[in-house]
């Protein structure tokens, strides 16, 4: 049982981000993380190569920044890493992103299932992961809250999906690609060794030229980033016993056509 897991670096959630004056997306002396849906891939990765008595490779799309996140994957018990980074590619076009990334999974080889987390925080997508899943030709199963089986002999899946409605449980062949849940587990912490061994680790980086790969044509092109207008706002505190603040309040809402 071969898992691969794909994670990303990203701004701390309670960084400041903005464009500055050249246009560029910054976050200031704010730390990276690992992208906190990927956590709960990363733990789920370990567990189902654990059980199936295979190995987990966690895979990242990207520049240096990125290592960070390899490490702590590292750190908390993926067995390989893997960076990949060309001059071409930008991990934000979702479809270079999904043929980088189905083309290191075909060069891996034997694997049997992908795991992304729900999405990616920074840029709030995830149709790489259902691109990824068409150009590899496997099923794709997306908010996947539990896995209940695996059989490894008959290469078969049994999860349940998470909708706003309800769940849903289905059954899908081997290999396939999942996005998870964070209901689906507690990530651990890494360990005191595994980090030190992590911080000793060489994270191999492959090019698109390693992968035998090359980029579609970009249907999208970003032509600048820019913050969002300010806005003045105005605070009152509405004086009173709690019935009379409740009034006020309705009457303000309602003077705002808020209701």
């Amino acid at each position: 049982m071969h898992v691969v897991v794909f994670t990303r670096s990203t701004p701390d959630t309670a960084a400041k981000v903005e464009v500055d004056g050249s246009g560029a997306v910054i976050w200031g002396n704010a730390a990276t993380v690992v992208n906190p849906w990927d956590e709960y891939a990363l733990e789920e990765a370990i567990v189902q190569a654990k059980n199936g008595g295979g190995k987990a490779t966690v895979i990242a799309l990207g520049g240096e920044m990125h290592n960070d996140a390899l490490k702590h994957s590292l750190a908390m018990g993926l067995d390989e890493a893997i960076r990949i980074d060309d001059p071409e590619l930008d991990p934000t076009d979702s479809l270079a992103y999904a043929t980088a990334a189905a083309a290191a999974v075909n060069k891996i080889g034997d694997v049997d299932l992908v795991i992304f987390g729900k999405e990616s925080v920074d840029v709030g997508t995830d149709q790489h992961t259902y691109m990824l899943a068409r150009k590899l030709g496997w099923t794709m199963l997306s908010y996947v809250s539990k896995i209940l089986e695996v059989d490894y002999a008959a290469k078969t899946i049994k999860v349940e999906k998470m909708y706003e409605q309800g769940k849903q449980v289905v059954t899908s062949k081997l290999p396939a690609v999942i996005s998870v849940m964070k209901e689906i587990n507690e990530p651990r912490y890494p360990s005191f060794i595994g980090i030190r061994k992590a911080g000793k680790a060489t994270i191999p980086v492959w090019s698109l030229a390693d992968l035998g790969a090359s980029l579609p044509d970009k249907k999208v092109d970003v032509l600048a980033f820019n913050n969002p207008p300010t806005k003045d706002v105005v605070v009152e505190m509405i004086e009173g016993e709690p019935e009379e603040q409740a009034a006020k309040l309705v009457d303000k809402l309602l003077e705002e056509k808020v209701l």
